[in-house]
């Protein structure tokens, strides 16, 4: 039996980046649409994500869960680890002080980066604490929606 390699890791892509956007984050996809997007005006969270594990049975859950809450960011984006490798890099400039670390998430405000949870805080850990560790800076960086 025979299994190409790049169209497994195809479908695991193109449903990765399915359920991000569906839960209504917008994919940046170049380093341009990373610099306009994230230097907006607002409040803007930053879901790095990835095929490991860890993205997909914590992360995403994690990204879509959280945003039900009384205060978000004003804008949800997400850049694609070994995918989008210029508009990840791009992002990752933005996030001072951090090592690349995906899954992540960055919590940024008129192009400044106010927190992150790192991927050491997602492995290991199940969504509803990841949900809480978002939820925790939207209320402290968010306005009510």
């Amino acid at each position: 039996m025979s299994m190409d390699f790049n169209l497994f890791m195809n479908d695991i892509v193109q449903q990765a980046r399915k359920e991000i956007v569906a839960a209504g984050y917008m994919e940046l996809k170049t380093p341009e649409e990373v610099e306009d997007v994230l230097t907006k005006q607002g409040t803007t969270l930053v879901m790095v994500n990835s095929v490991c594990g860890c993205a997909g049975g914590i992360a995403r859950p994690a990204a879509a869960h959280a945003i039900h809450y009384d205060k978000r960011p004003d804008q949800l984006v997400t850049v694609f680890a070994g995918q989008d490798k210029e508009a990840t890099a791009r992002a990752r400039e933005m996030f001072t002080g951090y090592p690349p670390s995906s899954p992540s998430f960055a919590l940024l405000k008129d192009g400044k980066l106010l927190t992150m949870v790192e991927r050491h805080e997602i492995e290991g850990h199940d969504p509803m604490s990841v949900v809480g560790k978002l939820q925790a800076a939207f209320d402290e960086y968010c306005e009510e929606v």
